[in-house]
């Protein structure tokens, strides 16, 4: 279901929650720590609200956020189990029809950056080809894990920029 800004503005919580939680991949805490803010005027005030509430979290929420996302070509991709958005976003990027060396590839790039950062390599798929997301794998891994935190909370807000657009009329 598509929602006008003026739809989500009196939703209750719950509902809130149940409608904006998606946005920020299994992190609902995200929309019930933004609700109280409402009125918005529009999807991006929405959208900067909810950043704002991720910027103000703590670190180890930060991170937790980070780890709510799935590997990508990982496990869940592999066994069917990523959520719609995710494997809606991951087959923007090519990466639902890989050969048996890039799938390889991928989960090798996967377990080099989780032993490094202590969470998954989050890239916002829908702006990116496979290729491009190789590449920032080997960029990425030479960065410190306080500046991947960083990049990641911002890929993180691309992602749910587009999961607002989806929801929004």
């Amino acid at each position: 279901m598509k929602y006008s800004i003026a739809e989500l503005n009196p939703l209750s919580q719950a509902e809130f929650i149940r409608v904006i939680g998606p946005v920020f991949e299994h992190s609902p805490w995200i929309a019930q720590r933004t609700w109280s803010r409402r009125p918005f005027a529009t999807i991006e005030e929405l959208h900067r609200a909810l950043c704002d509430t991720v910027k103000g979290a703590s670190e180890g929420e930060q991170v937790e956020l980070i780890r709510a996302h799935p590997d990508l070509v990982g496990r869940a991709a592999l066994a069917g189990t990523l959520t719609p958005s995710s494997k809606q976003e991951q087959a923007s990027a090519g990466l639902d029809n890989l050969t048996k060396e890039e799938i390889g590839l991928f989960q090798k790039q996967n377990r080099a950056y989780q032993q490094r950062f202590g969470f998954p390599f989050v890239i916002c798929a829908r702006l990116n080809k496979k290729e491009a997301i190789l590449a920032g794998f080997e960029i990425r891994l030479k960065s410190s894990r306080e500046q991947e935190i960083q990049t990641a909370l911002r890929e993180i807000e691309k992602i749910a920029w587009f999961r607002l657009q989806d929801l929004s009329v």
